[in-house]
């Protein structure tokens, strides 16, 4: 016996005399079936992401272009974040800005970016052209942008401020390293990679807000 209020959603008989078997489906589960496709495409479909054109001049990258996907964001907006909270895509400011912390920022710049990119999961690599295009230029940009200036200057310029730090007592931070007797070259490449991790933070961002509405 079958309650009226029931609906017989499938119906499968036998012919026993052609044996035969047929199957019928019940235009309510076709109904809920349409729906739940509408609702894959529709509502959970996957995200499209625009085509991201960049140009990063530190480091010598020069032009890159890809379709970041979600892993790609989340990764570019940490290494963003690493940059602008830090002595690094801030503008260098000579006469208020004490050349020790900068270089201290940065080192620890260099570390985070360093860890960031080693986290990345491999297989995301192995598998994806924009994660290997983002991670090469993250490489590129600490490797052969910041690195040589630090190799140049950091050591050198650190030793002489401690052997002349006793000034200190007298003089401020700022005015005793205008005493460096390169200050002015020291100067002028610190400005070059600052500008160059300004200008790469404002290509990360493009990654981080350049999703299709």
């Amino acid at each position: 016996h079958t309650s009226p209020y029931m609906l017989d959603i499938i119906d499968i008989s036998i012919n026993s005399e052609t044996f035969t078997v047929s199957l019928s489906l019940s235009i309510w589960l076709l109904i809920i079936l349409v729906i739940l496709v509408a609702v894959r495409f529709l509502i959970l479909r996957p995200k499209k992401y625009k085509l991201i054109k960049l140009n990063v001049s530190l480091g010598q990258v020069g032009n890159a272009e890809f379709v970041p996907n979600d892993e790609d964001i989340q990764i570019a907006h940490k290494i963003w974040t690493e940059l602008v909270t830090r002595k690094a895509a801030l503008p260098i400011d000579p006469d208020n800005d004490v050349i020790v912390d900068i270089y201290d920022s940065w080192y620890a710049l260099f570390t985070r970016i360093r860890e960031l990119i080693s986290d990345i999961p491999a297989d995301l690599i192995r598998n994806e052209e924009s994660t290997r295009q983002l991670v090469k230029i993250a490489t590129s940009t600490l490797n052969q942008g910041l690195r040589p200036h630090l190799t140049k200057w950091q050591a050198r310029f650190r030793n002489w401020y401690q052997s002349n730090s006793e000034k200190l007592k007298n003089v401020a931070p700022q005015e005793l390293q205008r005493e460096f007797p390169e200050y002015d070259c020291l100067i002028s490449e610190l400005k070059t990679i600052n500008e160059g991790l300004i200008a790469y933070s404002k290509e990360l961002k493009k990654i981080v807000n350049g999703m299709d509405a």
